[in-house]
């Protein structure tokens, strides 16, 4: 591999503008093919093997058209202190805000309170509900505005108007606001971590430029392939994060290069064949982990994480190909003010190694941080590893506690109408009022059909935790009927949790007394069926994710013990992650620092979601880190030097990298979706502790301990492995004659410039 990807490299810079007029003209066709492009139709969530989705796709067989997807919107009305809604003067304002809502052109229907029976019981509050013949997706910004003025009038009379419902879902935060502040942060730190402005934007171009491409081919397949707005998200997010990884691990590769005295284009082929083996390695880890998405059963996270694979591969060819062209165009530019100032002077040594070595030569001197911290490590590596595994394992304990969920209105914060009304309506109704269950009774060949619904709305009813159940309505048949039931819990509490299991266990005796069958549904059955096989499923998943790439970093490392040692600190750093998100976003501590106002369960696929995407990228900090510590001993220094060597050339790539990622996903908390809130916390938490605490300070802890044994591979399982050059063995050669003179710099370059 290593000897192909040399060749690459040094192709790609001596065919630079073919290289990038290819990958333009890509991104022009791709541009232009999601022009035309048709929209992705939105199919909804769709959950297949749970009881909640067999019964919503049981109404839309017995019911058909009444499970369209039309956005509604709730508003709610509560009178002031002491009187009710229903008082003449109340009643005229809440009567004429719905004549107003009625005239709204994408509005359908208006639910008089009056009429439909949404009054309290003690009269203050009411509720009207406005269905609209778009999703919600499609409700303009005027029918929202509409909605707000005709809620301003009820106001000036004297009430307390809010609204919820998906058509007040405006998509969220501000879109691109996270991503410019990840941007910015990674700028300032590549800037900082190379010294030259051409080197610090050169990962962010090809990074720009790979997620164009993404974005652009998942928009023209989004309509024969059902790929959502979501869909785009994650891809973005990841091909960004991956790219300026890759394209920072190359670049930087290529100034080591050039500092032992390798020709720019000699510098750039070995660059891709040693640093570009790492390059591919973990991007395989990370597709991986994505496409391991499809075990969960969900068919969402399934295009999701396929689409974000692709994103990946893409960021994977750039890095190969358009980051060693742009090379070509500035081979001098790219390294640091100080190295071209000793070039022109003529200090900087020009010579190639022989077999490989570096010379003693471009060894001097050459102590960092990196190396600094690398032998403190190895002079404590017990201490450092029971702290950092203590460390990690104490945040890990409130995982034990975790509570899967769906967050709805209740935890967006106060400021929004949506949660005011959502409180409004738990005061008026009960707090179980905004999670009613929805039952529906299959009574296909049970005989009298309006008995047995009778009788099944009784029993439900009867149940301990139900405060009431609507009258059932059936279908055009007569054979099936629905009805709700109003739990007197919130929808997020764990006794309406045990209430819907409750109701479900005396489902057989139920059905063996009428013949005919039931099962539970709705949005709060649905977010704890999705609960449930989410929570069945991480294990699986972690079993094929890890297994897998455990095989690949045997491949890659030759050794047993590392790979081991990788999986296992991916483990422990992604607990840590999680138990930090219970800390704060479910047991609320600290929460008032990230802007959480309101605690409750973790959103469902997180777990899932952080597995994957950090699972990934840690693999990427393994492999660039070990990679040159596997290199260093394959080519002859001890264990313990290996380590301090691996340290020299990547620990300050691993930093920047995970400071980059950091940002990037620390801007997601920003965002008022707690959702988005919780995604960025968690994800920059596992970024943290799995780069700094793991990879720099565990792994040479561990490697420190194990000495030679750390690469030791049983000779039977190195003859079954297929070899792989990552270290790049096959590019030592001979002593050639002296270095020829440098290619004419490129045109923006001045002559004196050339190093």
């Amino acid at each position: 591999m290593a000897t192909f990807l040399y060749r690459l490299g040094r192709l790609a810079f001596r065919r630079r503008w073919y290289v990038a007029l290819m990958w333009a003209a890509v991104l022009a066709a791709v541009g232009l093919s999601a022009m035309k492009a048709p929209a992705a139709a939105d199919e909804g969530f769709s959950m297949p093997g749970i009881e909640s989705q067999k019964a919503f796709d049981l109404l839309g067989e017995r019911f058909p058209g009444t499970t369209a997807e039309g956005a509604t919107a709730r508003v709610v009305f509560v009178a002031p202190d002491g009187q009710r809604v229903t008082a003449s003067d109340n009643r005229a304002a809440v009567e004429k805000t719905m004549a107003d809502l009625a005239d709204g052109s994408q509005v359908a229907d208006v639910a008089d309170p009056f009429r439909s029976q949404a009054v309290s019981k003690d009269g203050s509050t009411a509720y009207a509900t406005v269905t609209y013949k778009v999703k919600s997706a499609d409700v303009t910004d005027a029918s929202r505005t509409a909605l707000e003025k005709a809620a301003d009038q009820a106001r000036e009379a004297g009430l307390t108007v809010e609204a919820g419902g998906s058509a007040m879902d405006s998509g969220g935060g501000p879109g691109g606001v996270a991503e410019i502040i990840g941007i910015s942060v990674a700028a300032v730190v590549l800037l900082v971590t190379f010294g030259s402005l051409v080197a610090a934007g050169l990962p962010l171009l090809t990074a720009i430029l790979g997620v164009g491409v993404s974005l652009f081919t998942i928009m023209t397949l989004a309509e024969p392939l059902g790929l959502s707005t979501t869909t785009s998200t994650l891809a973005m997010m990841l091909g960004l994060a991956v790219g300026i990884d890759y394209a920072l691990f190359v670049v930087s590769r290529y100034r080591e290069e050039r500092a032992k005295g390798h020709a720019p284009e000699e510098a750039a082929g070995l660059t891709v064949g040693t640093a570009g083996s790492a390059v591919v390695f973990a991007g395989l880890t990370v597709v991986i982990a994505l496409a391991g998405l499809t075990v969960v059963g969900i068919p969402m996270l399934t295009k999701m994480g396929l689409a974000a694979a692709g994103a990946v591969v893409v960021g994977v060819l750039v890095a190969l190909t358009m980051v060693p062209a742009l090379l070509g165009f500035w081979p001098n530019k790219v390294l640091s003010g100080a190295v071209r100032r000793q070039g022109r002077r003529g200090r900087l040594p020009r010579f190639r190694s022989r077999a490989g070595r570096t010379p003693k030569a471009a060894r001097s001197g050459d102590s960092n941080g990196g190396t600094r911290w690398a032998r403190l490590v190895l002079r404590r590596p017990v201490p450092v590893l029971l702290l950092g595994v203590l460390g990690l394992g104490a945040l890990a304990i409130p995982m034990t506690g975790l509570q899967l969920g769906m967050p709805g209105d209740e935890a967006k914060p106060t400021s929004t109408t949506e949660r005011r009304a959502y409180d409004d309506l738990a005061k008026g109704f009960g707090p179980g009022f905004n999670g009613p269950l929805t039952i529906v009774v299959d009574a296909k060949g049970a005989g009298d059909a309006k008995a047995v619904a009778s009788t099944v709305s009784e029993k439900v009813g009867d149940t301990k935790g139900i405060v009431s159940v609507s009258q059932p309505h059936f279908n055009k048949a007569g054979d099936t009927a629905v009805f709700t039931a109003t739990p007197s819990t919130s929808p997020t509490d764990e006794k309406t949790k045990t209430l819907v299991k409750t109701i479900r266990a005396e489902r057989p005796a139920i059905e063996s007394g009428t013949g005919a069958s039931f099962e539970v549904t709705g949005t709060t059955a649905l977010n704890i069926d999705i609960a449930g096989k989410v929570q069945a499923a991480l294990v699986p998943y972690l079993v094929i994710v890890v297994g897998l790439a455990v095989v690949l970093l045997l491949v890659v490392f030759r050794s047993l013990l590392v790979p081991l040692k990788a999986a296992l600190g991916f483990l422990l750093s992604v607990l840590a992650a999680l138990g930090a998100v219970v800390l704060v976003f479910q047991q609320g501590h600290g929460a008032g620092l990230f802007g959480v106002e309101q605690t409750g369960p973790i959103m469902s696929l997180m777990p899932i979601f952080l597995v994957g995407i950090v699972f990934g990228l840690a693999m990427d900090y393994e492999v660039f880190l070990v990679s040159r510590m596997r290199e260093a001993y394959v080519h002859g220094e001890s264990a313990p030097q290996a380590v301090v060597s691996g340290f020299r050339h990547s620990a300050r790539v691993v930093v920047a990298a995970a400071l980059i990622m950091i940002a990037v996903f620390a801007g997601f908390i920003g965002e008022n979706d707690s959702m988005i809130k919780m995604i960025g916390f968690g994800l920059a938490s596992a970024v943290l502790f799995d780069a700094f605490v793991v990879r720099m300070a565990i792994v040479p802890a561990v490697l420190a301990l194990l000495g030679d044994r750390a690469w030791w591979l049983p000779k039977w399982l190195d003859r079954l492995l297929p070899r792989v050059d990552v270290e790049g063995e096959a590019l030592t050669r001979p002593p050639a004659e002296p270095v020829a003179p440098d290619p004419a710099p490129a045109h923006d370059e001045p002559a004196d410039a050339r190093v």
